[in-house]
C-alpha cells in the first residue's frame, strides 16, 4: 500500500513494557519515534529527545479495525473520537456490502450506506472521487477500504429483487475494477441486506474473478436462512476455492442465530475453516464484540421504498396498500426475530421517545396493532432521520459463541462507525463504537484470563495487517510505521453499555498515528494523522 509522505517528528517512549504485536513475550523497553515510523526498540538513554512517559503501561502497535463501518462519518467528523480513546490506528471500511462507492442514485445510496446524513450532499461518484474526499477530510486514523456489493448492485442492477443480467454483471464487474485501481484493498458482501438478497452465487464468484485477479480479498456477511448455518460458510469458501480469492468471514457468529443448536453451528462454522485452511485456501474470520445483534430499523424496507425526499419515503409508510408490500419483503429483522419480537428491543427513537429501551413486541401492544405497523410507525414518525432508530437483538449466548473468540485465527473489529459525544455525529448511535476493543481485552485477558496479553493484542494488531497485506504496520519493530497505543492494563475498559453506548473508554493514555501524537494523557490533541491507504 501507498503511504503519504511521514511527519517530521522526533520523540521518545520511555518506561513502557513493550508488546510487538506479534505474540512475542512482552519485554521493558524504550521505543523511538522518528519521522513517522519506529527509529529503535531498546533501553535507550534519551538525548536531547522530547518524552511520553509509558510507566506501568502496555505499549503495543496501534490497533487494527479489521471491520468497520466508518465511510461516512469519518467524512462527517474524521476525529474518530471513539476509535482514537480504544488505541484504534487504522479502520477497514466497506464491509457487508455497504459503503460509500461507487455511487449510482446518491438518494439511493444513502440507504446503503451507515450513518448516513439527509443533508449531507454525496457529490462523489467513483471509488477515487470518495477517497479524495477522504483524503482532504484528513481522518485522525488510517483507513483503507473495500468495495462494497450492495453499491455495486445498486449502481448497475435496474431491479434489485432478481440477479443481474449479462450485461448488468459486466458492469457490476467494470466498476469493482475501477474500484481495485483506485486502491481499494478488496470487495464485499452483505447477503442479509435488501440490495443484496437475490444477488446469486454464481454473480459473487465472477466477481470475486474479479477481486483475486486484482490482489484483494473477499469479506462477506454471509446469507441468514435459519436452518442453513453449513451452508452460509460452505457457499463462501466456495468462492474462495473457484477463484483463489483471499476470503474473510465477516462476524461468523451469525451462524449461531441460524440453529437451534447455536453452540453447534459455531464449532461446524469453525471447523469449516479449518478444513478449508488445511486445503491451502486463505481463509480467515473476524468477531464483533456484543452479546447481541443490531441494526438499524430501516432493515425492514425494501430499497425502493427509501427513494426520494423524506416526504416521498413518508408517503409510502402512510400507504396501507404500499404497507401491505414491505410485509412481504424478506429482511434481516424478520429473521432475527423468529417470530417473537419480544427479543427485538429499539434502543430510541427521537420522534417517539416514549418507546425507547422498549421490545417491538411491548410497543405494538401498547399502540393497539401489530408489530410491522408498529415498525412503520416508528420509521414514518423518524422520517427525517431514517436510519436513527436503531435495535439491539438478544439472539446470541457468550457461551455457545466463546469458542470463535478462543480460536488462533479469530480477528476482531467493531462493526460499528466512528463516532464523538460532541459535535455532528453526537446523537448518533451505533453499539460496539465505544466498547469493542476495550470490552475484548477487559473481558478475555483481565477478567478471564481465557487469553494472554500478547495474544490478544495480536488479534487486533499483526493478524488483521497480514490480511491486508501490510508488513509495516501491526507490529512494533524498527523500521514500522509509528501507529501505537499504550494504555493502562488493569484499568483500560469500556464504559457504554447497551442503552447507553456513547460513553467513552478508560485506560487509554497515549496514541500514536503515523508518528503523530492524537491522545495524549488521555485527551485528544486535535492533531489527525491518518493516512488514506490505497492498494
Amino acid at each position: 500500500m501507498e503511504d503519504m509522505p511521514a511527519p517530521d517528528t522526533k520523540f521518545i517512549i520511555t518506561g513502557g513494557t513493550v508488546i510487538d504485536g506479534t505474540g512475542g513475550e512482552p519485554i521493558a523497553a524504550d521505543v523511538v519515534v522518528e519521522d513517522g515510523r519506529i527509529r529503535e526498540i531498546d533501553s535507550i538513554e534519551a538525548a536531547d529527545m522530547p518524552r511520553l512517559d509509558a510507566s506501568g503501561m502496555y505499549v503495543t502497535p496501534g490497533f487494527i479495525d479489521i471491520h468497520s463501518h466508518s465511510d461516512f462519518t469519518l467524512l462527517v467528523d474524521p476525529r474518530a473520537v471513539s476509535q482514537i480513546s480504544q488505541g484504534v490506528t487504522l479502520e477497514v471500511v466497506g464491509n457487508c456490502g455497504h459503503g460509500c462507492a461507487p455511487i449510482g442514485d446518491p438518494d439511493e445510496a444513502k440507504g446503503n450506506i451507515y450513518g448516513s446524513l439527509a443533508d449531507f450532499d454525496i457529490d462523489w461518484r467513483t471509488m477515487a472521487a470518495y477517497l479524495e474526499r477522504l483524503d482532504t477530510a484528513r481522518p485522525a486514523v488510517n483507513v483503507a477500504t473495500l468495495v462494497a456489493n450492495g453499491n455495486l448492485r445498486m449502481a448497475a442492477v435496474a431491479e434489485l429483487d432478481r440477479p443481474a443480467t449479462a450485461a448488468e454483471l459486466g458492469k457490476m464487474k467494470a466498476l469493482l475494477q475501477e474500484g481495485l485501481e483506485a486502491g481499494a484493498i478488496g470487495y464485499s458482501t452483505g447477503l442479509d441486506y435488501g440490495a443484496e438478497l437475490a444477488c446469486p452465487e454464481d454473480e459473487i464468484i465472477e466477481l470475486c474473478r474479479t477481486t483475486a485477479t486484482a490482489g484483494g480479498y473477499y469479506a462477506t456477511h454471509t446469507r441468514n436462512e435459519i436452518g442453513k448455518a453449513e451452508e452460509a460458510i460452505a457457499e463462501a469458501i466456495r468462492a474462495a476455492a473457484a477463484t483463489e480469492v483471499p476470503l474473510q468471514v465477516s462476524h461468523i457468529s451469525v451462524v449461531a442465530r441460524l440453529s437451534t443448536d447455536s453452540r453447534g453451528a459455531i464449532e461446524q462454522a469453525l471447523a469449516q475453516v479449518d478444513e478449508a485452511r488445511d486445503r491451502g485456501l486463505d481463509v480467515e474470520f473476524d468477531m464483533h464484540t456484543r452479546l447481541f445483534g443490531t441494526t438499524n430499523l430501516s432493515t425492514m424496507l425494501p430499497a425502493w421504498a427509501m427513494d426520494g425526499t423524506a416526504a416521498d419515503i413518508a408517503k409510502r409508510l402512510e400507504d396501507t396498500d404500499t404497507r401491505r408490500q414491505f410485509r412481504e419483503y424478506p429482511n434481516i429483522l424478520t429473521t432475527l426475530a423468529d417470530n417473537d419480537w419480544s427479543r427485538i428491543v429499539l434502543v430510541r427513537s427521537k420522534a417517539l421517545p416514549e418507546f425507547s429501551q422498549i421490545s417491538i413486541a411491548d410497543i405494538a401492544t401498547q399502540r393497539g396493532t401489530d408489530v410491522f405497523d408498529a415498525i412503520y410507525d416508528i420509521l414514518l414518525a423518524d422520517v427525517g432521520d431514517l436510519h436513527g432508530p436503531m435495535i439491539v437483538a438478544h439472539v446470541y449466548n457468550e457461551d455457545d459463541i466463546r469458542p470463535a473468540f478462543l480460536h488462533d485465527r479469530c480477528m476482531v473489529g467493531s462493526d460499528a462507525t466512528a463516532l464523538a459525544t460532541d459535535g455532528p455525529l453526537a446523537c448518533q448511535c451505533f453499539h460496539g463504537a465505544f466498547t469493542w476493543a476495550a470490552w475484548f481485552f477487559r473481558h478475555f485477558v483481565r477478567d478471564t484470563a481465557m487469553l494472554t496479553s500478547q495474544d490478544a493484542i495480536r488479534r487486533i494488531t499483526s493478524l488483521p495487517a497480514t490480511r491486508l497485506g501490510l508488513s509495516d504496520r501491526g507490529v512494533l519493530r524498527p523500521g514500522a510505521c509509528a501507529d501505537i497505543a499504550i494504555f493502562d492494563p488493569q484499568n483500560f475498559s469500556e464504559r457504554g453499555t447497551t442503552f447507553e453506548p456513547n460513553q467513552v473508554a478508560t485506560g487509554m493514555t497515549h496514541v500514536i498515528v503515523n508518528g503523530i501524537i492524537a491522545l495524549e494523557d488521555g485527551q485528544l490533541t486535535g492533531n489527525r494523522g491518518g493516512q488514506v491507504l490505497r492498494s
